[in-house]
């Protein structure tokens, strides 16, 4: 579940030759674990046909086709750009000769059934050249399986640019998953991503945060527990025109196990909300309140933003805030361009894309394409924590870690279920230890909510409301210790 940039893969490599495993080892390795997956999805009689490039990406296909033949496969190993170059795929091809394997450096006669890319890995460069070009569009005219090694081939591994790309069914990724797999429009390339373990140490900055992390940091409580233990949260949001988003995120913190919570919001937005959330209490002209210095006792955390529109006051009430040492999310109204002066306590931002945009100065287009770094550099500058919201979103920290959520679809694409996320952040951090795993398991439970609901309903008739009716649910099954 790790994720490595190019450079860190190289390293990987160099590291692992340094210390004695050859690269000629190394790709017999990873030809072999790739050989073990992909048998599992092969038909024994399926026509098979392996690109092979010139490079290490070309090297681990050889090695691939070698074990095929060797369990009675029918293979066609093709090298369409000529035999192998490097080092290690040289070696592996003399000894794939030796056995009397065949080989060829045209395409055969079709039709294929199953289509492998093995020409170009964490290396390529764009644009591809028109030969590359030509073949990947007949690659994707073909009626066949299609497998990528590492990486679709026209795809670069840290971004999100993609030149005419190989459309695989499965992309097995060696070591672990290069960024471009969770970028925009690169992981339409991708197919169903698996990453590939074959024996090397793992000291990845970013990963996947998983079912087993959530199990792993969200336990039963203890019997002797009361509402003090968990937390008391300030949540300030909503106004006359948009007491929903108030509701909305009230309902996340409570229903994800918030101790106590107080909302800031408008008279008129209270009496509405507490029809629906009559356990929180309420703090009538929340906003005008704080913008003056009033502050409730015994707040654990704050959250800000959902509903909110009144920019003067929100810079008030941040301002008055800065100097307490809470954490304090930061979402929808309150992100507003600006410079955020030192402070003790985590600040957590909760853009979409079309928000941190603005926070950044970059496009929309250029986000989706990068979404990895540019989350990082700028969690790293502002010394903040970015949850960079869409399909894989990006949880960045100011330490240069990072997490991918893998959980969610097109259901949450409504409005109100950023505010939802904004309350079940708040109700984690304010009732978890570690905030770390707080944010991410709120991530994590937003999506696994939606996709819990789409089993049941279509997505386009799913509303943000829906999210925390099955999250007691999704809890349960995961949380067991």
């Amino acid at each position: 579940m790790f994720i490595y940039r190019e450079v860190e893969i190289r390293k990987a490599d160099e590291t692992a030759a340094q210390n004695g495993l050859s690269g000629n080892a190394l790709m017999e390795t990873a030809g072999r674990s790739l050989f073990v997956r992909i048998k599992e999805i092969l038909n024994k009689n399926s026509r098979i046909l392996i690109l092979s490039g010139r490079g290490n990406n070309g090297g681990d296909g050889i090695v691939l086709a070698r074990y095929l033949n060797q369990w009675g496969y029918n293979v066609d190993l093709v090298f369409p750009f000529g035999e192998p170059k490097s080092d290690s795929a040289s070696e592996h091809f003399r000894y794939y000769k030796s056995l009397g394997y065949s080989w060829s450096t045209s395409i055969g006669d079709g039709p294929y059934d199953v289509i492998i890319d093995a020409l170009l890995g964490v290396g390529t460069r764009l644009p591809l050249n028109q030969s590359y070009q030509d073949l990947l569009k007949w690659c994707n005219q073909q009626h066949a399986l299609k497998i990528a090694i590492d990486l679709p081939t026209g795809v670069l591994a840290d971004r999100g640019e993609a030149d005419i790309a190989f459309h695989a069914d499965y992309t097995f990724s060696l070591h672990g998953f290069k960024p471009s797999t969770f970028l925009l429009p690169s992981s339409t390339y991708f197919g169903q991503p698996e990453s590939i373990d074959f024996g090397l140490p793992h000291d990845a900055k970013w990963k996947i945060w998983s079912e087993k992390d959530v199990k792993r940091t969200m336990k039963k409580r203890g019997s002797n527990s009361h509402k003090g233990t968990f937390g008391t949260g300030l949540l300030v949001a909503g106004t006359d025109e948009m007491p929903g988003s108030a509701m909305l995120a009230g309902l996340g913190a409570m229903k994800i196990g918030i101790g106590k919570l107080v909302i800031a919001t408008t008279p008129y937005a209270a009496s509405i909300i507490a029809t629906r959330l009559p356990e929180a209490t309420y703090l009538h002209d929340g906003l005008n309140k704080l913008a003056v210095g009033t502050f409730p006792d015994g707040i654990r955390a704050m959250a800000i933003g959902p509903g909110l529109t009144d920019e003067k006051l929100i810079d008030q009430v941040l301002e008055n805030v800065w100097e307490k040492e809470i954490p304090l999310v930061i979402d929808a109204g309150a992100l507003g361009k600006r410079e955020f002066a030192p402070r003790k306590a985590p600040i957590i931002i909760t853009p979409h894309p079309g928000e941190f945009s603005r926070l950044t100065g970059l496009s929309v287009k250029e986000i989706e394409a990068n979404r990895l770094e540019i989350s990082s550099q700028f969690a790293l500058q502002k010394n903040v924590i970015v949850v960079l919201k869409g399909a894989n979103t990006v949880i960045a920290f100011p330490n240069g870690t990072g997490f991918i959520n893998r959980t969610g679809n097109a259901a949450l694409a409504k409005g109100g279920s950023g505010d939802t996320l904004t309350g079940m952040i708040l109700g984690l951090i304010c009732s978890e230890s570690d905030i770390t795993s707080a944010i991410a398991n709120a991530v994590y439970l937003h999506g696994l909510c939606a996709d819990e609901l789409v089993k049941e309903q279509n997505e386009r008739s799913i509303v943000a409301g829906n999210i925390t009716n099955v999250l007691g649910r999704v809890m349960n099954r995961l949380i067991t210790d």
